[in-house]
């Protein structure tokens, strides 16, 4: 392939990097690691800098050994002062012939005899040096070749990572992490929160809700937050778990390190364990350099696994060790590598059930098991929707330049309603709503359950599964979510024992409705159902269109003792 063309891929894929919504240190790492596929290099180093000068940021990939041992090993100080201070790039062909790599000159030597070079780049924005760029390699005969290309990749290259710094550091004056104001606020973190040692009541800025269920929680994730323990993150799709783990992070003593998340459910096993691990140069085909996984780029920070529950059992005993001995071998390699990571795990599925039948691990189930916290989904919390749905709007409103406002009709229409998808589907709910709304005030006729085209109802009522199945039950399973008790019932109680009768799922005027009136929760649905068909779990699980099997797992997870006549 041309050298052009190589250099144009090369900056697409790192400016598509660049703009990804993630944290500074970690998008600097995938740089580095991205540029060891268009260049030959044996290290790469980004190191920003400080107001005072000092290091604030470095990311690095190669060796392991120059990895961890600090910026002075990777790079010698008196090497990054003379690229700042000079304002130039600086390329040295032999570092064993440079007064420079003289202190440090056994890290960066080949071993023999071959000459190692080294070339860096200043980081500039706007005229001003915000840090370094740079990379050594070992000389194979052609280095002075492609040595001039090289270097103006690596300008390029630096001169959008300086970009990017100045955009963080404008959005973020203060030098912390971007705060990331385009995610939902069900899913970012944002700065305001309250000192847990003072208030009985925890606030977590981005988090909206004064329910007692939210409360709850938001309690048991300050005191979490301040240990290193293992905490597993449970609840229906939409929850927000993966904003509550970065919640975690950010008040634990770890918050200036990096947070990493991974969807587990979205990657198959063999890229999935590069993933997590990383991989050696030439381990599998298109394995065309070595690669940082997503432990070892989360070390001293908090790693999030999302969907644990779906990951394959051969893969579970492979991450077993990992967080038992907190040691990995990337994928090709023998080298041990020791991380310290805060592991949070997220997952939707019932794991004791898992468990019974063998498709999760009990030893992986206890090591991930120690801190279980139960998000509650949104019909456990109707006083927080209204307050949901006016966040929503608003940023709604922020985003596409308008002014819209929910009329009170409006909000306690929203309030009654359902949403079995949760805070997700409440946003969808709000932005669809907006963007059809007819004026700058939001009526009750802009609601898509007022015109019969509430596709949420089609859904839930099962409207297009094959005739005899069990609705609930078959969009439970494809949903990946817990089934203990079916969060809209696609039926109502009125007729003979076992009997049922179909309801509108969206009409709140209909006294069945779940969400009108005083709301019933799980439990006492469940011990309704049970007392009114005698304490008979397969009965009882006819009137709540379930299975005995799940009315069981629901009665144990609430504790409830079966009364015997």
């Amino acid at each position: 392939m041309h050298e052009a063309d190589i250099s144009l891929k090369g900056i697409y894929a790192i400016s598509k990097s660049l703009t990804a919504p993630t944290r500074l240190e970690i998008t600097l790492s995938n740089v580095v690691n991205i540029l060891s596929s268009f260049v030959q290099m044996r290290h790469g180093a980004i190191v920003v800098l400080g107001a005072e000068g000092e290091a604030e940021i470095t990311a690095t990939a190669g060796n392991d050994h120059t990895r961890q041992s600090g910026l002075c090993r990777v790079i010698p100080q008196g090497v990054v002062d003379q690229i700042v201070a000079a304002g130039t790039p600086l390329v040295i062909q032999d570092v064993s012939k440079s007064e420079l790599f003289q202190a440090d000159l056994k890290t960066f030597s080949s071993g023999g005899t071959v000459p190692v070079s080294f070339i860096g780049v200043p980081i500039k924005a706007e005229d001003k040096i915000l840090g370094t760029l740079s990379i050594d390699r070992v000389g194979d005969g052609t280095t002075s070749v492609r040595c001039d290309e090289d270097l103006r990749f690596l300008i390029m290259v630096a001169n959008l990572v300086g970009r990017t710094i100045r955009l963080h550091r404008i959005l973020n004056p203060d030098g912390q992490r971007l705060k990331e104001e385009q995610r939902r606020p069900e899913k970012s973190l944002g700065e305001q929160r309250t000192n847990p040692a003072r208030h009985s009541h925890v606030k977590i800025g981005g988090i909206i809700g004064e329910s007692p269920a939210l409360k709850q929680v938001l309690e048991t994730v300050s005191v979490v937050a301040r240990t290193n323990s293992t905490v597993l993150l449970r609840g229906e799709s939409g929850t927000g778990k993966e904003f509550f783990a970065q919640a975690i992070h950010e008040l634990s003593p770890r918050s200036k390190k990096a947070f990493v998340k991974l969807n587990c459910a979205a990657l198959p096993e063999s890229v999935l364990e590069s993933e997590l691990f990383g991989h050696e140069k030439g381990a599998f085909t298109g394995a065309i350099s070595q690669r940082a996984g997503r432990f070892e780029l989360a070390n001293g920070g908090t790693l999030l696994l999302d969907e644990i529950g779906e990951i394959s059992p051969a893969f579970q005993a492979k991450l077993l060790r990992v967080l038992q001995e907190g040691e990995l071998e990337r994928v090709g390699g023998t080298r041990t590598l020791t991380v310290d990571v805060r592991l949070i795990c997220a997952t939707n599925k019932d794991l004791e059930a898992a468990v019974v039948k063998g498709e999760f691990r009990a030893d992986l189930y206890y090591r991930i098991n120690v801190v279980p916290i139960m998000l509650p989904p949104l019909r456990e919390r109707p006083g927080d929707i209204r307050r949901l749905a006016k966040a929503f709007l608003q940023r709604f409103n922020r985003e596409n330049h308008r002014d819209l406002d929910f009329a009170p009709s409006a909000l306690d229409l929203i309030s009654q309603c359902y949403f079995p998808g949760n805070v997700r589907e409440l946003e969808n709910c709000v932005r669809r709503t907006a963007t059809l709304a007819r004026s700058t005030t939001v009526a009750t006729s802009d609601f898509a359950c007022q015109n019969s085209q509430c596709l949420s109802s089609r859904l839930w009522k099962g409207a297009d599964l094959p005739p005899g199945s069990n609705a609930r039950e078959e969009l439970a399973r494809g949903n990946r979510m817990p089934v203990a008790l079916p969060p809209l019932p696609s039926t109502r109680i009125g007729g003979p024992e076992g009997e049922v009768l179909p309801v509108q799922a969206c009409d709140p005027n209909d006294p069945a409705y779940p969400a009108a009136g005083p709301r019933l929760a799980d439990r006492d649905r469940l011990i309704d159902a049970m007392e009114k068909s005698g304490w008979v779990q397969a009965k009882a699980a006819r009137i709540l269109g379930l299975t005995p099997r799940q009315v069981g797992y629901a009665l144990r997870r609430y504790r409830i003792e079966v009364k015997k006549f």
